[in-house]
Parts: structure tokens; sequence; C-alpha cells
């Protein structure tokens, strides 16, 4: 296997102008006032041969306890904001300080609250982000931007009191009208005319603050206190687990205590972050078609969605709705999620024998439920493609999915991903399972009716797959800058 050379060490004028990031179709790129910039060359100790191998160093990872059961999941910006299933951050802390060293790159191609990414700024590490989900982005954004202190709460205060002031304001009313109707009715439904009011105040004075970075962060506590575990200012009885129920007799608590409770609470929270002079850079983009360079990545670390599992948009629509996102708009793209069950159009893919044969005898209950879990594994396979050409040879790639019970059929979604990223070149180090914290990951709760269906009662349990990348005998050096 070929030494790495070290990053910058032997940049070319050409290597530099190229970059690593390039940008497809459909992809846009973050406003450069408002993303944290990645450094032209990084200065550092070359990459000596470790005493154990990669493969060796993977194997022992996943041997290890990857329960973490009991242990504070809330430092640092990791409770910002509620999301629904979301692995605890001593998961990819334990397979990054194993496998990577500080100035290393830690790729998240679904990167949801930005965990993965949070966890790399945390430990020294640059890290890049990818998510498709507006309400993702505007999270992950929020939670990797180290911001004075003094500052957030100077600004908060003025909003609070600017949106005091507005409620008196019969234009707040006029405010509230201006959504379309089909957003409109969504709003009637989930709020009351009150609540209504002090969201609408609160958004017009956070729409006020110039300073783009801080009103990001005011978006996003304002956006906590709709999305929660419990309480909260919907009439949603639960909207961290994804799945709102109507609840008739919930009295929503008062939005302006609430944003101003929940802003002291976050400020603290990013008063915490350590950068350790890392970078992260969480970006709009598609885990099936990556807008990165070819072997650039040193670690990948993700959670896939769950095969006919969690809905994220129904929950997250909530906030985006108030922050100028129509409902049409969140619906139609929604359809793009992997996972979703709208099938129309999609191309038939072959796949490996063992997962054919499971959606084989999903056919035989349903033909339909079998269409969308071959779209599923199809769309998985684009991803695991994608993963396999950013990785650099003989690196690493964590992926921690859940089970799915379709009609009453174990879709094997852990061994299935495994062959898949088999036949896309990886070597298939180990598959474990981890017992899950109920307390912890915020899992879909039951309401109404038991049913053997419910994704509730199969969520106890999710499986880590460790892959490699092989290195190729006759592999040449890499250099690239972020």
């Amino acid at each position: 296997m070929a030494q790495r050379v070290e990053v910058g060490e032997a940049e070319t004028a050409a290597d530099r102008e190229a970059g690593m990031i390039s940008t497809p179709s459909g992809v846009d790129a973050l406003p450069l006032n408002e993303q944290p910039q990645l450094v032209a060359s990084l200065k550092g100790k070359s990459h000596k041969h470790p005493a154990l191998s990669k493969r060796q160093k993977l194997r022992d990872l996943l041997a290890g306890d990857l329960n973490f059961h009991g242990e504070d999941s809330s430092y640092a910006s990791h409770d910002v904001h509620a999301f629904a299933a979301k692995f605890p951050p001593q998961l990819p802390r334990a397979f990054m300080r194993g496998l990577t060293v500080p100035g290393d790159f830690v790729l998240d191609p679904m990167m949801g609250s930005g965990t993965t990414i949070v966890e790399a700024l945390l430990a020294g590490r640059h890290g890049v982000g990818l998510d498709i989900d507006p309400l993702a982005l505007r999270i992950s954004q929020a939670k990797t931007t180290p911001m004075r202190v003094d500052d957030l709460r100077d600004i908060g205060r003025k909003v609070i009191s600017q949106a005091q002031g507005l409620l008196a304001d019969k234009s707040m009313e006029a405010l509230i009208q201006k959504f379309d109707s089909r957003t409109k009715a969504f709003i009637d439904y989930w709020f009351y005319p009150n609540t209504q009011r002090e969201l609408a105040a609160l958004i017009r004075a956070i729409q006020m603050v110039e300073v783009s970075l801080v009103r990001r962060f005011l978006e996003l506590t304002f956006s906590s206190i709709i999305v929660t575990k419990s309480g909260g200012v919907s009439r949603a009885r639960d909207l961290a687990h994804s799945r709102p129920h109507l609840d008739k007799e919930k009295h929503p608590k008062h939005a302006l205590e609430q944003f101003s409770m929940r802003l002291q609470k976050n400020i603290k929270s990013m008063s915490h972050l350590d950068t350790k002079g890392a970078l992260t850079v969480p970006l709009p983009g598609d885990a099936r078609s990556m807008p990165l360079r070819d072997e650039v990545i040193d670690l990948i670390i993700t959670s896939p969605p769950y095969a006919n599992a969690i809905d994220y948009m129904r929950a997250h629509k909530f906030p985006l709705v108030w922050l100028g996102e129509p409902v049409i708009n969140l619906t139609e793209r929604r359809t793009r999620y992997i996972g979703s069950e709208k099938i129309n159009g999609a191309q038939y893919v072959e796949l490996p024998d063992k997962t054919e044969s499971i959606i084989r005898q999903l056919a035989e209950r349903d033909r339909q439920k079998s269409s969308i879990l071959r779209k599923y594994f199809a769309e998985m396979k684009a991803v695991l493609s994608e993963m396999y050409r950013v990785l650099r040879q003989d690196s690493p790639a964590i992926v921690v999915v859940g089970p799915s019970i379709m009609r009453g059929i174990d879709v094997q979604t852990h061994h299935c991903l495994a062959e898949i990223a088999q036949e896309a070149g990886f070597d298939v180090v180990g598959v474990v399972q981890r017992i899950l914290d109920r307390n912890k990951r915020m899992m879909p709760a039951r309401f109404g009716k038991k049913t053997d269906a419910m994704i509730e009662q199969r969520m106890h349990e999710e499986y880590v797959i460790g892959l490699l990348k092989p290195a190729l005998r006759h592999s040449r050096p890499e250099f690239f800058m972020l």
C-alpha cells in the first residue's frame, strides 16, 4: 500500500483551484457569508503506519460496547433541537477516535441533525455533512457554527422585546393571512389563534435581525419550541417522534415564554462548542449523488432512513411553514426522500440474491410494499456506491440502521445493506447489534391500539455495519484541499 502523502505538502495550483467540492446540477451551495470556509491547505504531521491495521481497529471497535446506556448525550450543541431517531454522539465519537487522527475528514452523507459533524468538530476532525431535508440543514448549520454568546444574548433579548411590542400591532393578523390557502389551513388546524399571533410576532422580529448567522440560530430556537418531545406550542401530542397526533385536550404553552426559556438553554449549550480549530461544512446535497471528488474522505459515519419507517417531513413542516416554506412544496420534496413511498417512475435495479429473495417473499403478500422496498434498496445501492467512490482507499464506513417489518416479514435491512455494500466493492468487516436506550433515542411513540406493524414495537435494537474500502495494490497518493 502506498504511503499517504501529507495534505498540502505537494499541492499544485490546479489542485487548489479545483478543490474537493464540485456542485452538480440541483445542488445549491450555501452563500459564502453563511457557511464555514474550508482551509486551502492543512498543516500537520504526515500519517504513519499504525501498529494495527484499519481493518483490525474496526473489528475491535465493533466487538466493543456500542450501547452507551446511561451516558449523557446532551453536551455541547447536541441538545439544541429535538430530532427523531438520532444516534448517541458517543457512537460516532468512538469510531472517530479509533479510526482517524486530528485533521482527517469525516463525512455523514445523510447527516440529519448533525450529530456526526458536531462530534467531528469536538474531536478536531473536519466534518462534511449532506442532507436534502431543509430542517436538517438548518439544525446542522446552527449546531456547528460557533458564535459569541454575549451577542446571542443581547440580540435575543431585543427580539423578545420586539415580539412583545408586535403582539399589539394589528398587522400580525394581516401577516398570518398572507399564507396560501393550503398552508393557512394547516396552520389553523395545528395552532390556536393566540399561538399563531405569538409565533407570527416572533418570526417577524427574528427576520429583522441583520446578522445572518445569529438569525439562523434564532430560527433554530424558534423551531425547537414547536418540535418537542413533550409540551410545545402546537396542538400536536408529540412532534419529536415525527408522527403528529392532534390532542384536543392539550393546552399549548405560551410561545414567547417558551422561546425565552429555550433561548437561554440553547445559548448555554452553544457556549460549550469547542471546535479545536476544525471546520465543518453542512451542505444541501443528495447522498445518491454527492458533490464531492473521488477518494477525499477518511471516514464515513451515517444512519440512513429506515425502510418503511420514519417520515421526518410530517413533523418538520410544522416549523418550516412559519419559516416561509409552503406546505405544497414540502409535500413534493418529501417524495424525493430515500425510502419515500412514491414509486411512480422508479427505475428497475437488479439487486443481490438475498435482497432479491426478500423482495420476492414480500411480493407474495403485498406487491405495492415490495415495490417500495425495492426502491429503497435501489436508492441505498446508489448511496453505498457513492460512499465507496468518495472514500480514500483503506478507509472505513460505519452504517447504522434499524430493522423493518413489512407485512409480518423481517426484511433484514442490515444483511441486505451489507450484501449491497459488498457488491459495491466494500469489505464487510462486521455487522453487530446494539440495544437502544429507549429513554435517549427518540422513536415514534405508541398511541391508540396496538398493532404488530407499529414502528414503536420493533425499534428496540439497531445494527452497526462496519465496512472497509480495500487498498489497491497500485494506488497512488492523493492530495486535495477542501
